[in-house]
């Protein structure tokens, strides 16, 4: 019998010895050169290192041409990963969903989900398209709600009617949509709020300035920019400063994303009201994808999509925390404390439902 139970264990060391660890392609649907897809890239990187995972990052560069031809490759290449994560970035979800039907290549959607229209259409035809693990957006409607609250609260009560210029990301980009439709229903709140018009700036901070060139000719009275993200935020306000106008003073900021120059300018009052966090979403991805991979229903709770609570309001005491941390290669998160494995089956994902704190 002890001799039975040697051979068993000897057979079984050389598997686990050669057990490869869980493989994940990323499509980054942004630039290269992006300072907020590049440091979602990081903290997922940071996650794939520490859950013993490997990690390759494909960047589309904002194409959606690229994104697709990527994905034909990694799909049908010879050596597919265990887990394709993607981004519904210009619509190109469902054509991704095809192609990987019958690879064995798992799917999981981050940041921007399916529309209502494409999840219609995919359930008409569900044998056509491989069904994903689930889909991991982040709150930007009560982002984009709550950035306008706390903008108008920083008003002066003798400032009113004021107006409003916003600047939105693309109109094919779910997550600008949601952003604006969070600002959208805050303005029912404030009807001494005028908002002279929303412009989509591609998420670029050169388009912006020019669109900022003109809306300010347009609408010189202006006191509130709201911004979708920091680079379409820094751009329009160049174009302030040019124009003489202060901001933190004479025109009121607001922006998402928690990139450094984001936290220095709400460090020192340019921007008066930032929102941020959601940088980490891939990371939490790679949590939960560690732990499919280990046999644990990453849908343990019963449900396939989320919609993660990250985007927080980031004051100045948060926003000069979150520098020091940005200097760590590992953000200060030990990621395995949020896995499943070894927990009881009732255990949750504590970043489902509350945002982190650095």
């Amino acid at each position: 019998m002890l001799k039975a139970l040697c051979q068993s264990l000897c057979l079984a060391l050389p598997l686990a010895a050669n057990a490869q660890p869980a493989s994940v392609v990323f499509l980054n649907p942004g630039l290269s050169t992006e300072t907020f897809w590049a440091s979602y890239t990081r903290f997922m990187q940071a996650a794939a290192d520490e859950l013993g995972m490997t990690l390759r990052v494909a960047y589309s560069e904002r194409r959606a041409d690229l994104a697709l031809s990527q994905a034909r490759s990694i799909l049908s290449g010879p050596q597919r990963p265990d887990y394709l994560v993607l981004v519904n970035e210009q619509y190109v979800a469902p054509e991704i969903m095809r192609l990987s039907r019958g690879t064995g290549v798992k799917l999981l959607l981050v940041n921007n989900g399916l529309t209502a229209s494409q999840a219609r259409s995919i359930e008409a035809q569900p044998e056509k398209y491989a069904e994903p693990l689930g889909t991991l957006t982040t709150n930007d409607d009560e982002a984009g709600f709550q950035m306008l609250h706390q903008m108008v609260a920083q008003l002066p009560r003798d400032s009113f009617p004021v107006d409003l210029v916003a600047f939105a990301g693309l109109k094919t980009t779910p997550a600008s949509q949601r952003r604006e439709e969070g600002m959208r229903r805050a303005l029912a709140d404030f009807p001494q709020v005028r908002l002279r018009q929303v412009v989509y700036g591609g998420w670029n901070r050169q388009r912006a300035y020019e669109q900022a060139q003109v809306l300010l000719e347009r609408y010189p009275d202006t006191r509130l920019v709201w911004s979708a993200n920091d680079e379409m935020a820094f751009g329009a306000m160049q174009a302030f400063e040019e124009a003489g106008r202060k901001p933190g003073r004479d025109v009121l900021f607001g922006a998402v994303n928690s990139s450094p120059e984001a936290l220095r300018a709400r460090i020192d009052g340019r921007l008066s009201v930032l929102m941020g966090g959601h940088f980490s979403l891939g990371g939490w991805a790679m949590v939960m994808l560690h732990d499919d991979a280990q046999g644990l229903a990453l849908n343990r709770d019963g449900l396939r999509e989320h919609r993660v609570p990250l985007l927080q309001s980031i004051d100045k005491a948060k926003a000069q925390r979150w520098l020091k941390l940005l200097g760590r290669a590992d953000y200060g998160v030990d990621f395995l404390q949020y896995s499943a494995e070894g927990r009881p089956a009732s255990y949750k994902y504590p970043f489902l439902t509350s945002p982190v704190d650095y």
